[in-house]
């Protein structure tokens, strides 16, 4: 049993790829950072092997594929991404593509490179990293992050009903957290106004909803009466709220 997982140098990433170990997969570990990796590897109960690769590009994300399509994969946990915190005009343009290319790009290009293979055996499991942001209809001050994270939610939810018609042994699922203390809000240049919940508890309900071939994966029930009462605000009501709690976040 053998699972990739991105993003896996910190944070929710790393604490899937600990888990996962613990079940007893073998680990191919995708980040940018080589000493976060090889710290990571010594902690792990089985087999793993590092590769170090930036996916902010395209051909990135398919040379990952090609290194690793041989490797008989069962699950893709697509966690690489993170956030940038700011008024649209004025954040950096070749950030917010970089983010687009790492949020977006690298994900769907592994999601359909490794579904195609998980179909043709009629097992596998694929875990897309979204974020409870993606229920919103926007959330000012982080424009580019939050389209980032509707585009997951929503691909993998249109996947998971094909997949469903088909009749298909192939699960796939996306985890929606809140705020969760990593090294996110570092990269993203904000503070949290709510206290974060730990990324080893969201990891291990992840992979034990991810294995119930649960959908949507919401942990903590605070997100999850968040997504319940939105429904009844609007969406200019839930844009106004929204861009009050990032002016709260951002590092002054």
């Amino acid at each position: 049993m053998k699972a990739l997982v991105t993003g896996a140098s910190s944070g929710i990433g790393r604490e899937i790829a600990k888990c996962l170990s613990n079940r007893g997969y073998e680990l191919i570990l995708v980040a940018r950072n080589k000493e976060k990796l090889e710290t990571l590897q010594k902690e792990l109960k089985t087999k793993s092997k590092i590769i170090i690769m930036d996916l902010s590009s395209e051909q990135k994300a398919k040379e990952l594929y090609v290194q690793t399509r041989r490797e008989d994969i069962d699950i893709l946990v697509n966690n690489a991404g993170f956030g940038l915190c700011g008024n649209f005009v004025e954040l950096e343009l070749s950030r917010e593509l970089e983010m687009i290319e790492t949020n977006v790009k690298a994900l769907h290009i592994l999601t359909k490179a490794f579904l195609r293979d998980f179909v043709k055996k009629d097992k596998g499991y694929i875990l897309n990293v979204a974020s409870s942001a993606g229920f919103l209809p926007g959330g000012p001050l982080m424009a580019t992050y939050y389209a980032t994270k509707s585009y997951v939610l929503s691909l993998t939810n249109s996947i998971w009903y094909e997949l469903k018609k088909n009749k298909s042994n192939v699960h796939i699922s996306v985890l929606t957290p809140g705020p969760v203390d990593t090294n996110f809000n570092k990269v993203a240049n904000v503070k949290f106004g709510v206290k974060a919940m730990k990324a080893d508890v969201v990891a291990k309900y992840a992979v034990e909803e991810m294995f119930k071939h649960k959908r949507e994966i919401i942990p903590g029930g605070r997100i999850k009466l968040t997504k319940f009462f939105k429904r009844l605000l609007s969406d200019k009501a839930l844009l106004k709220t929204t861009y009050k709690i990032q002016r709260k976040k951002i590092t002054k």
